[in-house]
C-alpha cells in the first residue's frame, strides 16, 4: 500500500482502554476523515461464529467458516454501524460473551487475512474517494497499514485503561475488569499471527494524564504536520 494519494490514513494502534476509539473518531471528526473500527470487524465476526454455534476455540472451524458472514462497516465517525448478514449488531458485540471470546478467533490466520484484505480495500476507498481515514486497531501500523504518514501506539495505566472500560460496558467491577484486559493484553501481544506490538517508527502517546481534548489535539496537529510534508 502506498502512503501517497489523494488522501491521508492516520493508523492507530495500542491495547483496550488506551483510548484508541474515542481519538481516532475525534480526529476524524475534526479533519472530516472517515472512520475504521478494525477491532469491530472481529467482534463482528465472532459475534456470528458464536451465534452459529461454531466453536471459536476450533481454529479449523472458524477458519471453514470466515467467509460466510457479510461483514459491513460503516465510516461515519459521528455514527458509525456494523452489519452482519444485514443485522445491526453494535450493541451485541460489545457483550461479554463476544468479549470473551474475540481473542480466539482474531488470532485464527484465515480470520486474519480475510479482514486485512477488507480493511485495506475501505482505507483505499477512502483515500481515492475523501480527504482520508482514520483507521485504529492492534495490527494497524504493523500489517494494515504500515506506510500510513501518521503512525500512533496509544498507552495508559492498567488503571485508567481498566476504569475506562468499566465505564463503557457499565460495570462497576473495576478489578474484575481489569484482570480482563490483562488477559487480553497476553493474548492479542502473544498470538503468533500479527501480534499487538509497537513499531518503531509510531509515535507512543501515553493518554493517562491526558483528556480525550488533548490527545486528539496532539493528534490533528501530527496529521496536520504529515498532510503538509505531503504537498510539499
Amino acid at each position: 500500500m502506498s502512503a501517497q494519494g489523494k488522501g491521508i490514513v492516520i493508523a492507530i494502534d495500542g491495547p483496550s482502554g488506551s483510548g484508541k476509539s474515542s481519538t481516532a473518531k475525534g480526529v476524524a471528526k475534526a479533519r472530516d476523515l472517515r472512520y475504521l473500527d478494525t477491532g469491530a470487524m472481529y467482534r463482528a465476526l465472532t459475534w456470528w461464529m458464536l451465534d452459529n454455534k461454531i466453536d471459536v476455540n476450533d481454529a479449523a472451524a472458524v477458519a471453514a467458516n470466515v467467509e460466510r458472514p457479510v461483514i459491513v462497516m460503516g465510516s461515519d465517525p459521528s455514527a458509525p454501524t456494523v452489519t452482519v448478514d444485514g443485522r445491526d449488531v453494535a450493541a451485541e458485540i460489545r457483550g461479554k460473551e463476544v468479549t470473551t471470546n474475540v481473542s480466539a478467533v482474531s488470532a485464527v490466520p484465515e480470520a486474519r487475512e480475510l479482514l486485512v484484505r477488507t480493511q485495506r480495500e475501505v482505507i483505499e476507498a477512502a483515500r481515492d474517494e475523501s480527504a482520508g481515514i482514520v483507521v485504529e486497531g492492534r495490527d494497524i501500523t504493523t500489517v494494515v497499514a504500515p506506510e500510513a504518514p501518521v503512525k500512533l501506539f496509544l498507552t495508559a495505566s492498567a488503571e485508567a485503561r481498566a476504569q475506562r472500560r468499566s465505564k463503557e460496558v457499565r460495570t462497576g467491577d473495576v478489578a474484575a475488569t481489569q484482570a480482563d484486559l490483562a488477559r487480553r493484553d497476553k493474548l492479542d501481544s502473544s498470538r503468533k499471527h500479527s501480534p499487538l506490538t509497537q513499531t518503531a517508527d509510531a509515535t507512543e502517546l501515553d493518554t493517562t494524564g491526558l483528556t480525550l481534548d488533548e490527545v486528539i489535539a496532539l493528534v490533528v496537529k501530527l496529521a496536520d504536520e504529515a498532510r503538509e510534508a505531503q504537498a510539499s
